[in-house]
């Protein structure tokens, strides 16, 4: 059933509660397009390395888990997903669903960190890790390194992203699990999902670059 529920006073520096709402939403989009363009540089930085060494980026592509990486691909897909209609339950002043579809979401992000936690031990016990445990005999060694090193840096941050929505959409959720949000008032859920969604983007750009890459040749 439909919880329209008050409509909760803004903060004193809005005129509305409306207007509170909008700030948050653009506050959100001008953060997301920070994260962006830092992306953006690392994905240039991969770009530049596989432009000039493409022979060494296609076999440092064959290294790695392209079953776990569409795994969770898929995970984070769902997860999208499920976020999506958490918002579409908030807007509705579904409670139980709302609070449901949340803890789904953050299960799977959960999913998402723990098969990727088996994929780094999979990768030091190869002597994959720049830096601190790397040993290739391959002639493309030295580009190996490289590619590894963005690889560790692209999926590290991104990891530090995850984590960082799980624990925001584990807090809506207990919030939501006790009332706190309604089809008058769901701002908090609504950017927390446009921050999820652009997680599960970047995944998106991320799987390909790394795990298609020098598959699709004999």
């Amino acid at each position: 059933m439909s919880e329209a529920g008050p409509l909760p006073r803004p903060e004193p520096q809005y005129a509305t509660a409306g207007q509170q709402a909008e700030a948050a939403a653009f506050g959100m989009w001008v953060f997301l397009a920070t994260e962006i363009l830092f992306f953006g540089g690392l994905l240039l930085a991969y770009t530049w390395l596989r432009a000039s060494h493409p022979e060494g980026v296609a076999e440092a592509g064959r290294h790695t888990k392209v079953v776990i990486g569409s795994v969770n691909t898929l995970v984070l897909l769902t997860s999208s997903l499920t976020m999506a209609l958490a918002v579409h339950a908030a807007e509705q002043g579904r409670r139980k669903a709302l609070t449901r579809l949340l803890a789904v979401t953050a299960l799977l992000g959960l999913l998402f960190l723990g098969l990727k936690g088996y994929e780094y031990h999979g990768e030091w016990t190869e002597h994959l890790v720049p830096g601190l445990n790397f040993h290739e005999d391959s002639p493309h060694a030295r580009t190996i390194e490289l590619f590894y090193f963005l690889y560790f840096l692209l999926t590290g941050i991104h990891g530090i992203h995850v984590t960082i929505g799980i624990g925001l959409i584990a807090w809506l959720a207990l919030r939501a699990r006790h009332g706190a949000f309604s089809a008058r008032h769901y701002t908090p859920v609504e950017v927390t999902g446009l921050y999820w969604h652009f997680v599960d983007v970047v995944w998106i750009f991320l799987y390909p670059l790394i795990y298609l890459v020098g598959r699709s040749g004999p």
